[in-house]
């Protein structure tokens, strides 16, 4: 059944709102600086500028088609995945990256080591017609089992049980991240996305910044984020601090985080749809520059004329019919620093998700939220 014949997703108050009172217990602060770069937002956006910057010929077109880097997910991963759906339906997988090398150093506060984690991850369902979106975040503390995989360069991996999520990506970059993905879900990637955090901080500098409205102040001295309650036009650092923010809303978790995080994706596509860059070629280009930088793909998606067909199927959903979740989820008993699976409300989501089906209410009823709901929105 496609979507156009069911309740549509991605309004609030419909099937799938977020909700919930197992608020488990209070995170502990670690001692450890927060890494969270809320990156996944940009991989969106990025696509979509690519589309206004295509326009141009010749050199720029070569300029910006040689900005994009791109890994063979499929070549690496095989035949052992999950069904491919061809109804129209696409599956994308977005993660935030945190290089600890060049120009990413000084904005994750690490060492120049060259390695990357993964913060951030959204599974992105573009529903039949591509009027509809629903978005499904991943929480890097989730403890999963990790399966054994092969990355691009062709290195072998164990599988590995009870470790973070976001150790697949550490261990083996995109295709394991991938392959962890859909042995969680069920659900095949058509599609994979990763943003640095320094591309994405140029991107909101770009743009001339995003608004949104804070309900509360935040004060995080780890995310150097300090805003009073009120309507701020965020630029690039304020932005990025803003989605790595975690200590100072809700509970202190990773969970909270995702909610801002959610809540600054739909102000940024509303930025997006307004922001009046035809009037400026130079500016046009800018961002199309910037955004084909800051992006790796797959290599289905590698070209700038391959990135201009995938955004123009995405480019009519608003932020009104985009639908987020938190995929559900409990703290662990055990180590209030990890959360753990709440597999029957997940496979709900999962089986909205493979059926083109808008996600029900009772998937994340009950689960927990991170307590940070509100305290961001669209200005």
């Amino acid at each position: 059944m496609s979507a156009e014949s069911t309740p549509e997703p991605g309004i609030p108050g419909e099937a799938g709102t977020t909700g919930g009172d197992d608020r488990g217990p209070r995170r502990r602060h670690r001692k450890q600086r927060s890494r969270r770069k809320g990156l996944l937002v940009t991989a969106w956006t990025a696509a979509g500028v690519v589309v206004l910057g295509g326009t141009g010929a010749g050199y720029l077109y070569f300029k910006l088609n040689g900005n994009i880097k791109s890994v063979d997910i499929d070549q690496a991963l095989g035949t052992d995945r999950p069904t491919k759906i061809d109804n129209g339906s696409e599956n994308i997988l977005v993660l935030g990256s945190d290089s600890r090398s060049g120009s990413n150093k000084k904005l994750g506060g690490g060492t120049d080591d060259g390695s990357a984690r993964s913060d951030t991850a959204m599974i992105i369902h573009v529903y039949e017609g591509h009027k509809r979106a629903s978005v499904v975040s991943l929480p890097r503390d989730t403890l999963i089992d990790r399966p054994a995989c092969t990355d691009t360069q062709g290195v072998e991996h164990d599988a590995a049980n009870g470790v973070m999520f976001n150790s697949a990506y550490t261990t083996g970059g995109a295709a394991c991240a991938v392959k962890t993905v859909e042995s969680i879900s069920g659900i095949r990637m058509d599609h994979y996305l990763e943003v640095d955090f320094a591309g994405f901080e140029k991107l909101i500098d770009e743009l001339g910044g995003v608004e949104v409205t804070t309900t509360k102040a935040i004060d995080d001295p780890d995310s150097h984020l300090k805003l009073k309650a009120g309507t701020h036009t965020l630029n690039g650092e304020q932005a990025l601090g803003l989605v790595r923010t975690r200590h100072g809303v809700g509970d202190g978790s990773d969970l909270g985080r995702i909610q801002l995080q959610q809540a600054f994706i739909k102000a940024l596509v509303t930025q997006v749809e307004h922001v009046g860059i035809f009037t400026s070629p130079k500016k046009l280009y800018n961002l199309a520059d910037t955004a084909t930088k800051a992006v790796t793909t797959d290599s289905d998606l590698g070209t700038v004329n391959s990135l201009m067909s995938f955004a123009n199927g995405l480019k009519g959903i608003g932020a009104s019919k985009m639908h987020m979740v938190t995929m559900p989820v409990r703290y662990d008993p055990a180590n209030p620093n990890r959360v753990v699976v709440l597999k029957s409300k997940a496979e709900q989501v999962w089986t909205a998700l493979r059926n083109d089906r808008p996600i029900p209410a009772s998937a994340t009823t009950g689960t927990a939220t991170g307590e940070a709901k509100g305290v961001v929105t669209s200005s």
